[in-house]
């Protein structure tokens, strides 16, 4: 029976992926497609392929996320704590896809990891000094990228001050490809690790293996998910990013693509999960606040920030209750 309940956790992660792909498409290629840089078919498509290609490239964040919030060698139910937080994640991000809001399916796996631990093994399962970095890592990311965002956008501003706007759009229009395609590249490369560690979570909690280190095979599913689902496209969110915090030009999307590609990558160096929504949402507000602080709609930002404040607590109670259905189920 066990193997049948991992299968279940192995079908569920590659879901929880593919909703990924589609629900964080908008964070590579809204600016591009907002821009006409990139027609939207291909840019779905280039998206796809530089997304698989980074999630096959490291496996550093997937072993943080495996062994970052709890041990699954130490949990008595460590396979269905996996499934409730599953579960919860999926339920959430297909709730904010649907209201075309940007929310973070980082924060949500987190959220939901961590909210079905404490439900299934108690608050003493968590461990505090890995959940205390993930979080730094989720929380700091968007200053960050905020920060970058405003100084790229403010030089850029400075260097071409005299030149004449269509000159400029022209150059960075095409700058925004190759930026385009390093922002999807460096989403492959921390978003599918997500899927990847928290399959061997469940492995090492059913026994399967006894180390952190992410199969082949497991690799090669959350890379393909992941870029099956971003083939798919997720167009109310490409609107929300692309056109409603504000308008962007060429050469501001340009600056947002590259300052939060920047921050992704360098967090997947330090083998940190980090919410590839939050840190390119926050470049574009660092870009639009320094190209003029009015142009930025406030009030859709502030609904967004709204949905990042929310998603840890709400996934957090959704995996309890879950879980909760499960251990009274099955249990």
């Amino acid at each position: 029976m066990e193997i049948y309940i991992l299968w279940i956790v192995v079908f569920l992660a590659l879901s929880f992926d593919f909703i990924n792909g589609f629900h964080d498409t908008a964070n590579a290629i809204a600016t591009s497609v907002s821009t006409r840089a990139l027609k939207p078919r291909v840019a779905v498509l280039m998206a796809a392929v530089m997304n698989f290609l980074g999630a096959m490239a490291f496996t550093g964040v997937a072993k943080t996320i495996g062994g970052g919030v709890a041990n699954p060698a130490d949990l008595e139910f460590g396979v269905e704590i996996v499934i409730a937080a599953l579960l919860a994640a999926i339920a959430w991000n297909l709730i904010t896809w649907w209201f075309g809001i940007p929310s973070s399916s980082s924060h949500a796996l987190i959220g939901s990891l961590a909210g079905a631990v404490i439900a299934g093994a108690g608050v003493s399962a968590v461990n505090s000094e890995g959940i205390t970095n993930i979080m730094k890592a989720l929380l700091l990311s968007p200053l960050i990228a905020f920060t970058i965002g405003f100084i790229f956008m403010w030089i850029l501003k400075k260097i071409f001050a005299n030149s004449s706007p269509h000159q400029i759009n022209k150059g960075f229009r095409s700058g925004q490809v190759i930026t385009a395609m390093f922002q999807s590249f460096s989403h492959g490369t921390n978003d599918a690790q997500k899927a990847m560690g928290i399959i061997v979570f469940a492995l090492v909690a059913a026994g399967v293996q006894d180390n952190m280190d992410v199969p082949l095979w497991v690799k090669i599913s959350a890379a393909t998910a992941m870029a099956l689902g971003t083939s798919v496209g997720g167009w109310k969110i490409i609107k929300t990013m692309g056109t409603k915090i504000f308008k962007i030009d060429p050469v501001n999307g340009f600056a947002a693509d590259m300052g939060s590609a920047i921050v992704i990558l360098t967090a997947t160096a330090l083998h940190l999960p980090v919410s590839t929504t939050h840190v390119i949402t926050s470049s574009i507000l660092g870009v639009g606040s320094a190209k003029r602080f009015s142009a930025v709609k406030w009030n859709v930002a502030g609904r967004i920030m709204i949905a990042w404040v929310i998603t840890i607590p709400i996934t957090m109670l959704l995996a309890m209750l879950f879980f909760w259905i499960i251990k009274v189920l099955f249990l």
